[in-house]
């Protein structure tokens, strides 16, 4: 009989996502009449259609695959050197980043996850809590981790705390990390991240030999022109950082899918006889050996979100998205609760009322307002107590949500 990865047997019930939609399809079997009541606002999944502009361009990249003379078949697994460049030029610009220090993806989820591929055993693994689920699975999933406890805190983790008294950005350890865990602005806090932290981080790394795996999905949506949109921009960076990006949220990609890492040649980890390899050189071989590339209209689509007529769209689905979180914010807030984020983020992390867990926030939520947020425990022990809404939605539909909550509220 084969053998199996007993690393996966670890994993708590089941993926946070799948199991907040398995609740809402038992209320829904159950309460067929309030089924069309429903509004999501728990899984970050954007709602408006694409830009024009990657409409038009993904037209163009399908016409081209139609005609032998300007057909394409296998692209650079590393991605298109137009989309390469592009990103440069209009996202680290003036960073010292190069072209061929991005590769293309097909998603950051799946980027955080495989990143893991080219380090080896025995590293320490800092994660802040509460905390993007998919840092904790994958880690348990490849073996860095022991089992669980009754909260789901693994063994062998160094978990971060964040909370209302660190404005839910995390302090650096006293103690030595060798990989690092930051996601700015946060998913699901919607905390960011200062200039003066991210140095502290980026100082810490330096000062401990550690890799900091900056996700920085959101930085699309920072509004406050002093925080930084790439750990880039801090010095020193460039020796100790990997930065992960996306088009999911800012250009409406997540069921399109691209986005890309960026890995400078300077990003060095240890080999067993101690010698010092560029991270580079392996994720270039993992990348190539184990993915085909991003489709080539897909590319085409992502590119034309940097022109001129791509910046103007996106920049209005970004005021769309932080009109909601503004309302929603509002509504928590005279509905009396303790709110967080959605500010720089899509996100509004709130405090449930007292009392209420998090899980039993979420039932009461769904089963007498029909909305759907996604409880603060699923992402981590320190999210007990909270929950997070969603700003990706209609404008019509964040506006029955706040009318809801305040009904709940009354």
């Amino acid at each position: 009989m084969a053998a199996i990865n007993s690393n996966f047997l670890k994993l708590k019930a089941g993926y946070l996502f799948p199991e907040i939609a398995r609740r809402v399809k038992a209320y829904s079997e159950n309460h067929p009449a309030m089924a069309a009541r429903i509004i999501r606002c728990g899984i970050g999944d954007v709602t408006e259609p694409l830009p024009p502009a990657a409409v038009q361009a993904m037209h163009e990249g399908v016409a081209e695959l139609a005609d032998r003379e300007t057909f394409k078949g296998y692209g650079p697994e590393q991605g298109y050197g137009f989309l390469r460049q592009a990103i440069v030029d209009h996202q680290f610009a003036g960073l010292g980043i190069s072209a061929d220090e991005v590769f293309i993806s097909d998603g950051s989820k799946c980027d955080t996850g495989n990143i893991l591929d080219i380090f080896g055993k025995g590293n320490t693994i800092a994660i802040t809590d509460p905390v993007y689920p998919v840092y904790v699975d994958t880690n348990v999933m490849a073996g860095n981790t022991g089992d669980a406890d009754a909260q789901g805190t693994y063994a062998g983790l160094l978990y971060l705390p964040c909370n209302a008294a660190n404005q839910f950005v995390a302090d650096v350890p006293a103690g030595k990390a060798d990989i690092i865990y930051l996601c700015f602005p946060n998913n699901p806090t919607g905390a960011v991240a200062t200039r003066a932290q991210l140095e502290a981080w980026v100082k810490y790394a330096r000062a401990n030999d550690a890799i900091i795996l900056f996700d920085a999905a959101y930085e699309a949506f920072i509004q406050d022109p002093a925080i930084p949109h790439s750990i880039f921009e801090i010095d020193g960076a460039r020796d100790c950082a990997i930065e992960f990006r996306s088009f999911s949220k800012n250009g409406g990609f997540t069921g399109v899918r691209c986005a890309c890492v960026v890995i400078p040649k300077s990003v060095c980890g240890q080999a067993d006889d101690g010698s010092r390899v560029p991270l580079h050189q392996l994720w270039s071989r993992r990348h190539t050996t184990k993915f085909n590339g991003a489709s080539y209209p897909v590319q085409k689509a992502a590119a034309a979100l940097f022109s001129a007529a791509g910046k103007q769209q996106v920049a209005a689905l970004i005021a769309h998205y932080m009109g909601n979180a503004k309302l929603l914010r509002e509504a928590a807030a005279a509905a009396g609760l303790p709110v967080f984020g959605g500010v720089n983020a899509p996100y509004v992390w709130v405090g449930c009322p007292p009392g209420l867990s998090s899980w039993d926030m979420f039932d009461k939520m769904l089963g007498e307002a029909q909305v759907v947020i996604t409880p603060g425990s699923g992402f981590g022990s320190a999210g007990e107590g909270y929950f997070r809404i969603s700003a990706f939605n209609s404008r019509a539909n964040v506006e029955e949500v706040c009318r809801r909550l305040m009904t709940l509220a009354a």
